[in-house]
């Protein structure tokens, strides 16, 4: 089921977790650090518009899937195949109009949604969001997700609070369609290269010592 150079990548982590003490020693747990860093990474890769950082990331990401696989194989819990076989099966349920004879619903995200909903056996728009998101992606799923339950998000526009101000930004850039956490990084990034040149500005034209 796996192409030669998969193949490969899981014959060559089967013989690290044999021989290099590092990379038996790991855990699941060990190795969250790495993979929250490793998504980020692929993350700048895409916003950087580079194909070779992409290729590289993402080959360190598939790395991190593939490695906690083989721990999980190690303990007959379940492994690569596994992995794999559950989300192929997952994509065609709930794409029952491209694998099966549905009708293509009218709005495929919300669609999407109550498959979730139903197959997971949720009672809130709520539920599965993770906990460890950042504010800006977290707020910004919570009210998409809530929107495609068809609830209504209660945002306190009057509020003074900065939060809450924060809050109806996010709202506000998901109305059209902008993710708030990724304009943030555009706007961080702009202001520190800015800084960069202001800071190269300043000694450029600083004293020189006699």
């Amino acid at each position: 089921m796996t192409s030669a150079e998969v193949q490969r990548l899981i014959d060559v982590m089967h013989v690290l977790r044999a021989q290099c003490p590092w990379d038996a020693e790991q855990t699941h747990r060990s190795l969250v650090g790495y993979l929250v860093e490793e998504t980020l990474e692929v993350v700048e890769a895409i916003e950087h518009d580079s194909d070779p950082a992409l290729v590289e990331e993402l080959g360190d990401l598939l790395l991190q899937v593939v490695f906690h696989a083989e721990i999980a194989a190690e303990q007959s819990r379940f492994d690569i195949d596994d992995v794999a076989r559950g989300i192929a099966d997952k994509l065609i349920a709930r794409h029952p109009y491209v694998f099966a004879d549905a009708a293509v619903p009218d709005d495929l995200l919300t669609s999407w949604e109550q498959r979730k909903r139903t197959e997971k056996g949720r009672s809130s728009a709520l539920d599965g969001i993770p906990a460890r998101m950042s504010a800006l992606t977290r707020a910004n799923k919570v009210i998409a997700r809530t929107e495609r339950h068809g609830a209504d998000v209660p945002l306190d526009e009057r509020s003074d609070d900065i939060g809450t101000r924060t809050l109806a930004l996010v709202a506000e850039a998901h109305a059209q369609g902008i993710d708030a956490e990724q304009a943030t990084r555009e706007a961080v990034r702009r202001i520190e290269e800015r800084i960069l040149a202001a800071e190269a500005t300043q000694a450029k034209d600083a004293p020189q010592p006699a």
